[in-house]
């Protein structure tokens, strides 16, 4: 990795949004890479706005603003119309699909449809739809291994936690697999 990538998530309080954004930051330190994670809440917990930044890199980080995203996954239509102009020509959009319809999307980027909220639904839980999209993300990105995600899913849910680990590794698995049906063929 020559430059840091720097990944804006968003959406709105309770669809997972920070979830995201932690793990990818984990990702990256427990493959010995540097992360910033840095969250943005709207004034209501649930239903308000929420987003973040994070940043990957292989060289010490400056700063933890950015302008311009090298990846934006947007977990629902407001996210998309405030944020998609944001993202850098040649750059990854991941949208969910399942919110997200026939959304006006730039020509000078890559767009990809994940319906995370029917892949989660699939698995029985509307709860893994952020697991789902950050599965979509990994493989996207090539940025890190199914161990490493495995490792940090464990630790992130803890013992508390423990046992969503199982479904929340088949939404990994199932945002993969969508996203390899993708590949390629972006919009």
């Amino acid at each position: 990795m020559c430059k840091p990538v720097n990944i804006r998530v968003a959406g709105f309080g309770g669809q997972g949004v920070m979830m995201i954004g932690q793990l990818i930051a984990y990702c990256a330190a427990n493959d010995n890479m540097f992360s910033l994670w840095v969250p943005s809440y709207g004034p209501e917990t649930r239903g308000g706005t929420a987003n973040c930044n994070v940043i990957v890199s292989t060289k010490s980080i400056n700063s933890p603003v950015f302008t311009q995203a090298d990846v934006l996954i947007a977990m629902n239509i407001a996210a998309l119309n405030k944020y998609k102009d944001m993202v850098v020509p040649g750059g990854n959009l991941l949208y969910n699909s399942s919110m997200i319809h026939d959304p006006e999307l730039r020509e000078d980027i890559h767009a990809y449809a994940i319906p995370v909220n029917d892949i989660a639904l699939g698995l029985g839980t509307i709860q893994v739809s952020n697991t789902a999209m950050l599965g979509a993300f990994l493989e996207s990105s090539g940025l890190f291994s199914d161990a490493t995600a495995e490792k940090v899913l464990v630790k992130f849910l803890g013992e508390k936690k423990a046992h969503l680990l199982g479904i929340n590794q088949q939404a990994i698995q199932a945002g993969r697999e969508a996203m390899r049906s993708l590949k390629g063929t972006d919009r």
